[in-house]
């Protein structure tokens, strides 16, 4: 035990110099007072005492500029986590009285390792995972990781422009905004003319263990994952107007878990006025877990800790490894769900850490029975990819899967429904055996949560909602991975480019690129998505489905899965 706690410290240390303590620096006066050399004619990156400085309420912050982007990286906007203030709702930022240097991105919540074995060797390669902060700060686990990052066109300039906050995926227990290289605002921001924002915030244990019922003081601890993002959003409401944003018009998006926090933040009394446009992407969440469930899966976990309400102020000191070793050990043994289960019911019904309906924060599921009322005046856009988790990523094999096979993995979701399914489904994915499954696999679990929040959110009769469907398929590896989950960050992104290993960078993606983040930046300023580049994107309703399309040839499709909808409705 010694040695492992040795090496996470010389790892900790060995990390901290190599990133030059960029994280938690403050500029030593002496370095503010020195005059900086002017920029060299064409110089693509400017980082100085006095070029992109911005005032916080906090104190002031550096950042850099990129090709006329200004960036912002790791600036708190709450205090640590740590210790005392760990499993407690967020607290305001310590002030600092120095310039505060802010261009390299700061920790990430303690989470599990990505696995990077050899069997996920195609995955590293398209995904490019930004994992060097991950593995340092785990070295360290010091909780601090209420961070945000900014890019935007113009500081202390008084324009308002639309601001759009990024919630990243991995559900509630990974993840962070920074692992993907989708995930850089650069492009974006240059393109729309917008302020692009994203976050860390806390996961899995840390952010969502219902403590509730061992003292008062952990009253909110269930969702304290969820208040860390309300906390990001007024932290950008006080201070987004220096960095040229508009706090009055405000876009949340997400995609997978990342659009469960939005599909939540709909619901939550605390987010109201914070923002004021929503996006989902392939996370559509209608239900949140019980009370029940929460509190029952605590216990399991604090006995695995060998901790009770007499003993529970110990839980501040628990090494963060262990609190996860026990939750997972505890996740294990947890009821399985059905394999046609939407990950969001898997969350819900089915044990996890994920936010919890108190009754207060969150006062009702998000969009079951109905859509909140607090979020009825906010638009929306909701969509999926083709294909999802389905794809055959990793996994070449899945090319010759035979007819049999592919009904068999359908028999395992939908039981004696999967011929009719099969059948429903043939059509549409010209007869191949793996297309058919993937496809229905992903109706199953992901568009048929869409069309339903959808559904839920037109039925309030106030502020619109936009359905799309995403069926790029990536021409990377033979075009094995079809359109997979995360396939459309990129476009939305405008970062088709950089992503050069998930798009192969050629014309097509960039010419789709165009078309999809040009109409999430018009959603941003407008709340309308539609732009000359698309045909008409008409307001979803329940009687005719109207679906954007976005492939190569975009178009406007009413109901274009009925009959495979129908059939997996009836499953």
């Amino acid at each position: 035990m010694n040695s492992l706690m040795e090496r996470r410290t010389l790892l900790k240390s060995a990390a901290a110099l190599a990133v030059g303590g960029a994280v938690n620096t403050v500029l030593p006066a002496k370095a503010q007072a020195e005059a900086p050399p002017a920029p060299e004619p064409g110089q693509m990156v400017v980082a100085s005492a006095t070029d992109a400085v911005v005032e916080t309420k906090s104190g002031k912050v550096a950042g850099y500029i990129r090709k006329g982007i200004f960036t912002f990286k790791g600036i708190p906007y709450a205090d640590t986590t740590e210790g005392a203030n760990r499993f407690m709702p967020p607290k305001p930022a310590r002030p600092w009285t120095s310039v505060r240097s802010s261009r390299q991105y700061g920790p990430i919540a303690p989470q599990l390792q990505r696995n990077l074995s050899g069997k996920n060797d195609e995955e590293a390669f398209m995904f490019a995972w930004d994992d060097a902060i991950t593995r340092e700060y785990q070295a360290g686990s010091n909780e601090d990781c209420l961070r945000l990052n900014i890019w935007t066109q113009g500081i202390n300039d008084n324009k308002k422009r639309p601001v759009m906050v990024w919630l990243h995926g991995g559900g509630y227990a990974n993840g962070s905004g920074n692992e993907q290289l989708a995930y850089d605002g650069e492009s974006i921001a240059r393109r729309g003319d917008v302020v692009l924002v994203s976050i860390n915030h806390r996961l899995n244990v840390l952010g969502y263990l219902d403590l509730s019922a061992y003292g008062d003081e952990y009253k909110h601890s269930a969702n304290v994952g969820m208040m860390d993002i309300v906390a990001s959003l007024e932290w950008v409401r006080d201070n987004i107007a220096n960095f040229g944003g508009d706090p009055g018009s405000v876009t949340i998006f997400g995609q997978s878990g990342g659009g469960g926090k939005v599909s939540f933040l709909m619901s939550m009394p605390s987010a109201k006025g914070l923002f004021h446009r929503a996006v989902v992407e392939s996370g559509s969440t209608l239900r949140g877990r019980s009370p029940e469930n929460a509190k029952a899966f605590t216990e399991k976990v604090l006995a695995e800790l060998k901790l009770t309400k007499a003993n529970i102020g110990d839980i501040h000191s628990v090494p963060f490894e262990k609190l996860l070793e026990a939750s997972q050990s505890v996740l294990q043994h947890e009821p399985q769900p059905p394999q046609h289960a939407t990950p969001s019911s898997r969350l819900a019904e089915f044990g996890g850490l994920s936010p919890v309906v108190d009754g207060e924060l969150i006062p009702a599921h998000p969009f079951d029975p109905k859509a909140s009322e607090f979020s009825a005046d906010v638009p929306m856009i909701i969509g999926t990819v083709l294909n999802e988790f389905n794809n055959g990523m990793n996994h070449p094999e899945y090319e010759d899967m035979t007819e049999a096979e592919a009904q068999a993995k359908l028999r395992e979701m939908y039981g004696d429904h999967a011929p009719q399914i099969y059948e429903a489904f043939r059509a549409g994915a010209k007869n191949k055996p793996f297309d058919i499954y993937s496809q229905a696999a992903a109706a199953g679990r992901m568009r048929r949560n869409a069309i339903k929040q959808a559904t839920a959110k037109a039925a309030l009769g106030k502020a619109p909602a936009y359905l799309y469907w995403f069926k790029w398929k990536t021409p990377i590896l033979n075009g094995r991975p079809r359109a997979f989950h995360c396939a459309e960050i990129p476009f939305v992104f405008f970062n088709t480019e950089r992503c050069d290993t998930m798009t192969g960078g050629g014309p097509d993606a960039m010419a789709l690129a165009e078309k999809v983040s040009d109409a999430w930046t018009r959603f941003a300023r407008t709340g309308n998505p539609n732009h000359p580049g698309l045909p008409e994107w008409k307001p979803f309703t329940a009687e005719t489905v109207p679906t954007m399309i976005f492939d190569n040839d975009c178009e406007m499709a009413m109901n274009p899965d009925a009959a495979e909808m129908k059939s997996i409705a009836e499953a």
